[in-house]
């Protein structure tokens, strides 16, 4: 079988596994447990840079490979799955507009595209990169990274504990429509990793409890 199926991967694999739940379950009205797996992805994403640093005696070819099945992996977790969770958002929380669902659609796609883009990017410029600075941890992202969309869409979610309805869904897709910008604006992003990421996990762990004693 051709790719690579050790550990180093593996998470990114679930990850996608995670945004195909989350996507099915947010297209039959589960919107809650659809954000779950949403989130799961996000946290997938967050230990497999991790995990695959443990292995040292990666060969160049399954580090290139990893870099790469990271960026598709993320297109569909990050690009499309929450262009997905956006579009039933609107769906089953206005029912009766149709307008906001065609708006839902059109920023889904703005949001897939500036993803793609944004992940294309990385790509290219984390290459020149490291032929400069070697395999390095980076200090700093341009652009806000594609994953970061995991705690924005469920953060606005919580929004619902006030306002429900037309306004609930206009907030959300204004939540997407800056998403889709801040993928592709030019600006240094700090990156975290290590310790730092244990409050931001904190954080997350709290914004989901929070979606899940929403009532919808």
């Amino acid at each position: 079988m051709i790719g690579f199926y050790n550990y180093t991967v593996i998470i990114t694999y679930l990850s996608v596994v995670s945004a195909a739940l989350g996507m099915y379950l947010c297209s039959q009205g589960d919107l809650k447990t659809g954000i779950f797996f949403f989130m799961f992805s996000g946290l997938c994403d967050m230990l497999d840079g991790p995990v695959s640093r443990t292995k040292k005696d990666r060969t160049d070819t399954e580090r290139k490979f990893g870099i790469q099945i990271d960026s598709l992996c993320d297109c569909v977790s990050f690009g499309v799955q929450p262009a997905i969770i956006y579009y039933f958002i609107a769906k089953y929380q206005a029912p009766d507009s149709t307008v906001l669902h065609r708006i839902a659609f059109v920023l889904g796609v703005m949001l897939m595209l500036a993803a793609v883009i944004r992940l294309a990017f990385f790509n290219v410029s984390e290459e020149d990169r490291q032929k400069t600075e070697g395999t390095k941890l980076r200090k700093y992202y341009r652009g806000l990274p594609v994953t970061n969309v995991t705690w924005i869409l469920p953060l606005f979610f919580l929004t619902r504990y006030a306002v429900e309805g037309t306004t609930f869904v206009i907030i959300m897709l204004v939540s997407e429509a800056l998403t889709a910008f801040l993928f592709l604006l030019d600006f240094k992003m700090p990156k975290v990793h290590g310790k730092k990421l244990i409050p931001v996990a904190l954080a997350a762990i709290a914004v989901f409890v929070g979606v899940c004693m929403i009532k919808l």
